[in-house]
Parts: C-alpha cells; structure tokens; sequence
C-alpha cells in the first residue's frame, strides 16, 4: 500500500460522492431534528467537518439558526458553499480553528475526527466541548473503538484513522462538563460499494446553564 492521504486529500477527491454514500444516515437526521426543536431562531451553531453542507447545515439554516461550518477540505467548503448559502464555511482545521467570544449555542461534530491519530481525537473533543456555551448543545456521532492508528482502504483511499471507545467519549465529555442526555450506537450501511457497514455511535450532551 501507498501512502496514506490526509482528511482534506481524501475528502477533495471525494467531494459529491461522499454525500451519495453518507447523506442520510437516520441517525443523523435524527440528531437534527433534536436537536433543531430545542434551539431559538438565531442560535449560533458550529458544524465541525460540514462537508458538502449536506444534511447537517442545510437543516440548521432551515431552522432559523446562525450557522458555520468548518472543513479540512477546500472541495467541500467550495460544494457546501454553494449548496447552502445561508450558511458561512470555512477551510479550517478543528485542532488549530479559533472561535469567536462567546462560543456557539450548539456545536454539530458528525464524524470530523477519524483521519488524526488518537490524541488529537482526544484533545479535539476537548477543543469542541469547550466551545458550547452555557446551555449550549453538543451533537456528535463517530465509528467508536479504542483505535490508533490504524491503516484502512475506506472508499478507495488509504488512510489511517484513530477512535476512542465509546466509554471513553461519554467520560470525555462529562470531565468537560457537559450532561450527556442520550446516546446510542447504530450500524448503518453506505450507499456505495466502496463503502462498507460502519458502527456509529450518537450522543447527545448540554452544557449546564
């Protein structure tokens, strides 16, 4: 096997495809829409590997929220940007990306972490926790797993990923000071052969007010 390509190198490659095979994962949408019932017209919310903009910020600008989305991948935010345009995006990366003061009413992390090894998995969780503001929302999902480093063909790209266990989240957040109010693992199957069955694991967590 070649090299192993970085998130912005696989995901620039990808760019609609991507969506094709993972842009209706129920339990995603499921988290929106749980999400989007419990926040005001104009909360502030960060989307942390937003993609093509698809389901994530399009749902939250049909809500009414004030939405940013962040991405590694120049291809995505170009996709996203013109897919949602009631949203900003930007080409950041979550472990050096510098929120405004005050931080975001909710922040959305659907699957961003997997292409770093397991302490920057760590210390980007912290990062996110840190950025919800009192009252605030915290919406994640990944493939969890006590994982690092390891070398994976994932859609026809060689890349390696890193995980934590899902014990391992749900105590990461507590620690942060977030109440974790639900979670729950799921398999979901993508739409593309390139792609097989993955584990996701949901949660859901507040920031005390």
């Amino acid at each position: 096997m070649g090299r192993r390509k970085s998130a912005a190198e696989v995901f620039d490659a990808l760019g609609e495809r991507y969506e094709e095979a993972f842009g209706q994962v129920p339990g995603q949408i499921e988290a929106l829409d749980w999400l989007t019932a419990r926040l005001p017209a104009g909360a502030r919310v960060l989307d942390v590997g937003s993609g093509t903009g698809r389901p994530t910020a399009e749902t939250l600008v049909r809500a009414g929220c004030d939405v940013t989305g962040i991405d590694v991948s120049a291809a995505m935010v170009a996709l996203a940007r013109a897919r949602v345009p009631g949203a900003r995006f930007e080409q950041a990366d979550v472990r050096t990306y510098t929120p405004p003061p005050g931080g975001f009413d909710a922040v959305c992390s659907f699957f961003p972490l997997l292409v770093m090894d397991q302490p920057e998995v760590a210390a980007a969780l912290d990062r996110m926790a840190s950025w919800t503001a009192p009252g605030g929302y915290f919406v994640m999902a990944t493939v969890p797993g006590d994982i690092r480093g390891l070398d994976i063909e994932w859609m026809g790209h060689e890349v390696t990923v890193s995980s934590l266990s899902t014990e391992d989240h749900l105590a990461r957040l507590a620690d942060r000071g977030l109440e974790v109010l639900h979670h729950h693992t799921a398999t979901f199957r993508p739409a593309d052969g390139a792609a097989v069955p993955e584990e996701h694991l949901f949660c859901y967590a507040r920031r005390t007010p």
